[in-house]
């Protein structure tokens, strides 16, 4: 049997950012990953690193998001010089936009209050002709946006990659078709020994759960909890086109390949993952709406991934109290936090440096209070 530093579950941006963290501040780490069977949002969001709405009625939580913003161009060079690949981070800032008064006027609300509580998150609100002088290829039935200069986007392919490609410069280990059955807390050694599906036992002094949809199960073996559930959102990409927007939207990007990538929208289907007809129609007709010069355009591919929501759409950053050693993640925003996840929280859950101010925030017993009321975004 393996005996392990620390081992982490879950191979997908969030995983891997974590144990990037870890195993550049000197830990060994090996990172269980389920494979192509697993639910892969990291293979399926939209890429934006987003500051702007994060954290309404939750403060701690947007200076969380601001904060990671403010760190992802050094993750960027950290990566491009110790890996050679670029993420293609750009953040020029970002822009929302709204189709008419009531939905400028809310806008407007919501991030006073956010900027207000929270601090340091900046934004301009613009009506059409303003919006226009910026992104001369908006539509005429757009009444406005807002702006946020801390907003930008990344290749998140290439964020998996070289994060990947991270963890084995830094001598990681990275088990494929990993799927864990089975976690025990031997309290007489403070060891956690993991079980896999194919019956491989692995020991380790400390544990980390990024495993997204299935980290709820994972979590109550642990003295941890973690109510997640999966929100379909469904995206589409088009041909490649000549450059026109040259920031990044909540509805539509242009990568740096070209292609522009469309969604969303916002599903309780389970863990169907598919798309449909009458999505792909309404992101299109969105899309042209916002953009004309897209009614002209092919294209080449639509699919659809789960969102890892919570009760109120917020993260879960916690060690066991009855286990500890165990420490869960779970987040909606794995793209966004990614630098959060490797510079501050990874070492922490190493053991290698503090525990992050008002973590204690994040904790998931915050769902068992039943004097509250929880809804999210989606």
């Amino acid at each position: 049997m393996q005996s392990e530093e620390l081992i982490v579950i879950g191979g997908g941006v969030v995983g891997s950012a974590l144990a990037y963290g870890a195993a550049r501040e000197g830990t060994s780490v090996t990172v269980l990953d389920e494979g192509d069977i697993a639910h892969r949002a990291s293979r399926g969001n939209f890429g934006l690193v987003w500051v702007q709405s994060k954290g309404e009625n939750f403060p701690r939580y947007a200076r969380w998001c601001r904060d990671a913003a403010a760190l992802y161009p050094e993750l960027a060079k950290e990566l491009a010089d110790l890996t050679d690949v670029d993420i293609a981070l750009k953040q020029p800032g970002g822009f929302w936009i709204g189709f008419n008064d009531a939905e400028m006027i809310a806008r407007r609300a919501m991030l006073d209050t956010l900027d207000r509580d929270a601090g340091g998150i900046p934004f301009e609100m613009l009506d059409h002709a303003d919006l226009k002088a910026r992104l001369p290829a908006i539509g005429p039935n757009v009444a406005g946006g807002s702006f946020c200069p801390l907003d930008g986007h990344v290749n998140p392919l290439l964020l998996l990659r070289a994060l990947y490609a991270g963890l084995n410069r830094h001598r990681a280990t990275v088990r494929a078709g990993a799927s864990v059955k089975h976690i025990e807390y031997r309290r007489a050694d403070a060891q956690f020994e993991v079980t896999t599906a194919d019956g491989v036992r692995l020991r380790a002094a400390r544990i980390v759960l990024a495993a997204g949809l299935g980290n709820e199960a994972l979590a109550s073996q642990v003295g941890l909890h973690a109510p997640v559930v999966p929100n379909r959102g469904q995206v589409l990409i088009t041909e490649r086109v000549k450059p026109f927007l040259p920031y990044p939207t909540n509805k539509a990007r242009q990568t740096n390949e070209g292609t522009v990538q469309l969604g969303y929208s916002i599903e309780d289907v389970g863990y169907d993952d598919g798309t449909t007809v009458s999505a792909i129609e309404s992101i299109a007709k969105r899309a042209t709406t916002t953009f004309p010069i897209l009614s002209g355009v092919r294209l080449v591919r639509a699919w659809g991934a789960l969102r890892v929501m919570t009760p109120d759409g917020f993260p879960v950053y916690q060690e066991s109290a009855t286990c500890p050693g165990a420490f869960v993640a779970t987040c909606h925003s794995g793209v966004t936090l990614a630098a959060q996840h490797a510079y501050v929280v990874g070492p922490w859950m190493a053991g290698r440096t503090a525990a992050p101010g008002e973590i204690a925030g994040f904790a998931g017993e915050r769902f068992l209070d039943p004097n509250r009321v929880f809804k999210n975004a989606h």
